[in-house]
């Protein structure tokens, strides 16, 4: 499981002109399912997230997580991270898990959130959705379990 993290200011989902989700500062988290992943995959990567040390101390030093700081967690599902894009000009999307076995991972991996911390927020599996942020930082990390 792919999670691209980006410590975010804030950050807002929107489906059909309407806002589906939003947070203040935390992260937006864009997930990719791979076709090997399985529910020990999404818990490990929520592990991760809540605890990966992306906000500034009072030094100005990356030692405090989303946790620590009570920021908002959006989560974004997204199929093209799981693409394979070492040759050519095209994405073969070969690595990505099939669309209902994502949806399902996806699913559990927020429902999972939503136990574990609050505010989180979501997008919509398979919409066409528009994703607004500002970056913190930038402040950007590539998370794979």
């Amino acid at each position: 499981m792919i999670g691209l993290l980006q410590r975010v200011g804030s950050a807002a989902v929107r489906v059909n002109g309407h806002e589906v989700a939003s947070i203040g500062r935390g992260l937006l988290v864009l997930v990719g399912v791979q076709a090997a992943d399985a529910e020990a995959q999404a818990a490990r990567l929520l592990e991760r997230l809540l605890g990966y040390r992306v906000f500034p101390d009072a030094q100005g030093r990356m030692n405090l997580s989303v946790r620590d700081v009570g920021g908002g967690v959006l989560l974004v599902p997204q199929f093209t991270l799981a693409a394979d894009t070492r040759k050519g000009t095209r994405p073969s999307f070969t690595p990505a898990a099939a669309p209902e076995r994502a949806r399902a991972l996806f699913e559990h991996l927020l429902a999972l959130a939503r136990q574990a911390h609050a505010p989180v927020g979501a997008g919509v599996f398979g919409a066409d959705m528009q994703v607004s942020l500002i970056n913190d930082g930038p402040v950007t990390f590539w998370i794979e379990t």
